[in-house]
């Protein structure tokens, strides 16, 4: 059965005018599941959201994250012309910024027969057939979320894409981080992940050249499509 998905662009924006955006997608759909909930006359399904963006510089820390994982203090942030917030997502540290493609799915899990960790692995499963196209082989770490390179090599691993996810009441927030022209410098203040041995990399980097990054989001979109047999509409 094919779930419909309300795909938007946000282009470049703001993370905290996108994390506001997020939770009232968020609450829209919880309320929508309890109202179906309370109407025994209706079939109806809460709507599901797909959205992708930029951030300009900024660092966000997950509720299980350190502190310390950020190298930096306030000055130097205000330097490098980045921000910092503490959120309500998974995981520990990091970046997004320019160049890269982030996505916040936020839908609801039951409609797509879900637990929280199968989703994760389909979101990296969009990644690693996207990867699969510019013809570099991707995987998993069982430790540790999101989609790697050379993962077997422990002086060489890194990775390409973070994942951190907010699940409640089956409907989920935030998402993933997929380096395509990455500014990779922005990594060296914070031990990305909370990881202090293994390093990131984007597909410019990969690739040795500069991507389209419109290209990259029109192939992770369709293979979010794929997997998660969404409906997707603009």
């Amino acid at each position: 059965m094919e779930r419909t998905v309300k795909f938007n662009d946000l282009g470049i924006i703001d993370y905290k005018e996108a994390w506001d955006k997020q939770e009232e997608l968020f609450n829209q759909i919880v309320n929508e599941k309890k109202e179906t909930r309370n109407n025994e006359s209706t079939d109806e399904k809460a709507m599901n959201y797909l959205l992708f963006c930029e951030h300009p510089h900024v660092f966000t820390l997950g509720k299980s994250g350190q502190q310390n994982n950020l190298l930096i203090n306030d000055e130097f942030l205000r330097k490098i012309n980045a921000t910092y917030y503490k959120i309500n997502r998974g995981g520990d540290i990091t970046y997004h910024g320019p160049g890269q493609i982030v996505g916040y799915p936020i839908i609801d899990l039951e409609q797509f027969d879900l637990q929280v960790k199968k989703y994760i692995y389909h979101l990296e499963e969009a990644i690693i057939q996207t990867l699969q196209h510019y013809n570099i082989e991707a995987d998993r770490i069982e430790s540790a979320t999101g989609v790697w390179l050379d993962k077997d090599k422990p002086d060489k691993a890194r990775k390409i894409c973070a994942i951190g996810v907010r699940a409640s009441k089956f409907v989920t927030m935030h998402g993933f981080a997929f380096n395509i022209n990455t500014d990779l410098k922005y990594f060296d203040y914070i031990n990305p992940c909370g990881f202090t041995n293994k390093g990131v990399t984007s597909l410019q980097k990969e690739l040795g050249k500069t991507i389209d990054i419109s290209e990259t989001k029109e192939i992770v979109k369709e293979n979010l499509r794929k997997i998660f047999n969404m409906n997707l509409k603009e």
